[in-house]
């Protein structure tokens, strides 16, 4: 879709004319008017008398009154204000100069620079390519992280999801990423942050060499549920306009659990019926509608990277597996890898990349299924080692994993400030690989000599 007909879905998605309606009630985080027949997901304005106005979304009808959702707090709203539709707010202004700058939910800068130049307005709510304009997934993009690159490579285009429950890292990784990637774009939705994170994320994570080419979204836990849903829209129509200039665009949302809570807030006071633990129906429509707007067309590429909160730990609570199964992917990261010290505390056992067999070449592909038999046989054997009851000499692939785990995890391991190039990475993952094969070599043939001459097998260390 071209820049023409970018402007031509707004034209055709905006309100001929102005509609105007009454404040009826407040109830809740929700303001009931009548008189108001616009569309769902319409912005309206709630002209306070005195005060300015309010703006608000249309959420949900009920009987013959329209429901809507503030952007900001309704105080001063009283019965009998009047309700104004506007087609403000449905788009995103957007141009080059967006790089380095910092917006909220409603596309506004906060980072108290000059206005940048706009070159275009972006709808928000979108819809995602057709599925024949999509572009095969066929080159890795570089994260600079080496779990992720050796282990779970990402293709251009690819939706990943990084899975965590709190405290494990994910805001760091996501902080390495953006720093390291090749991408040429990156964009950052932080949604349900705390305040004081959105700074520390900028000044620690991201850093002045991330921001440089880094457009960041931010809505933080304090603010109205229909922004914080709103920022993740905006983020990804942002990242639309940057890949119809033919960038190659890096996507990352943290979190998208935080946005399905929000939804969850917005469904609820709408008159939803509660689903799955609380969720209504709206929230896993919703999810699809977004996380399927990114991917690779002809003209460039969305590479999404989705940060799901878990909550508890537990990978098959509701928005984790809803998440799991529109995506490309997952990468878990590990509470007990990153109660050890080791970071990042991907897991590789317990992620996968959908799309690495066809980025990557068959040399790299057998390196890490090496890594990753090590990982699964020493899941295996390891209370056994811990509690001294293994014996050496009865199975190769035991000695071998009690051999080569240490170095495995030497791999793995990687500092936050440490860059790892993907092609760094790839001649890394090989050659450990091939370290493996000797020693797996060296252990048989050991086996073998020892059984002609009838001795034991040498003990490994």
């Amino acid at each position: 879709m071209g820049l023409f007909d970018r402007q031509m879905e707004l034209v055709q998605r905006a309100l001929p004319i102005r509609v105007t309606g009454r404040v009826a009630e407040v109830i809740g985080l929700t303001v009931v008017a009548d008189g108001l027949p616009v569309p769902l997901g319409a912005m309206c304005e709630v002209r306070i008398r005195g005060a300015g106005g309010v703006f608000a979304q249309v959420v949900g009808f009920r009987n013959d009154s329209t429901v809507l959702m503030p952007l900001s707090q309704p105080l001063g709203v009283a019965e009998g204000d009047p309700v104004v539709s506007s087609g403000a707010l449905q788009s995103v202004a957007v141009g080059r100069q967006m790089l380095g700058r910092v917006l909220d939910g409603l596309g506004r800068t906060i980072d108290e620079r000059p206005p940048f130049r706009v070159e275009a307005h972006y709808p928000v709510y979108a819809d995602p390519p057709g599925s024949l304009e999509r572009r095969p997934i066929d080159c890795p993009l570089g994260t600079g992280v080496r779990a992720i690159d050796a282990m779970v490579t990402v293709g251009a285009g690819q939706r990943l999801g990084i899975f965590a429950g709190t405290g494990v890292g994910k805001s760091v990784l996501l902080g390495m990423i953006a720093r390291n990637t090749i991408a040429d774009v990156t964009v950052v939705a932080l949604v349900g942050e705390r305040g004081r994170e959105v700074g520390d994320f900028i000044r620690k994570d991201l850093g002045e060499e991330g921001m440089q080419k880094t457009v960041l979204v931010v809505s933080t836990s304090d603010e109205s549920p229909v922004l914080r849903v709103r920022a993740c829209f905006l983020a990804t129509a942002v990242a639309e306009y940057f890949r119809d200039q033919g960038a190659s665009v890096l996507l990352m949302m943290d979190s998208v659990t935080r946005m399905a809570m929000a939804q969850r807030q917005i469904g609820l006071a709408a008159g939803e019926p509660p689903a799955t633990k609380g969720y209504p129906p709206s929230v896993f429509a919703l999810l699809p509608r977004l996380l399927e707007r990114s991917g690779r067309i002809a003209k460039g590429s969305i590479t999404g990277l989705y940060a799901v909160l878990v909550e508890g730990d537990d990978i098959n609570e509701p928005i984790s597996d809803a998440t799991r199964g529109v995506l490309d992917g997952h990468v878990w990261l590990s509470r007990a890898l990153a109660n050890r010290g080791h970071y990042p505390a991907v897991s590789p056992l317990e992620s996968i990349s959908r799309v690495m067999v066809d980025v990557v070449d068959q040399e790299h592909i057998a390196a890490a299924r090496a890594v990753r038999r090590v990982l699964a046989v020493w899941a295996d054997i390891e209370d056994l080692v811990n509690i001294g009851a293994y014996v050496a000499g009865n199975n190769v692939d035991y000695d071998l994993a009690v051999q080569m785990k240490p170095r495995v995890d030497e791999f793995l391991q990687q500092g936050i400030t440490e860059p790892a190039p993907f092609e760094d990475t790839r001649a890394a993952i090989v050659a450990l690989g091939k370290e493996i094969a000797a020693a797996r070599e060296t252990l048989t043939s050991g086996r073998q000599a020892a059984a002609r001459g009838g001795k034991q097998p040498a003990r490994v260390a």
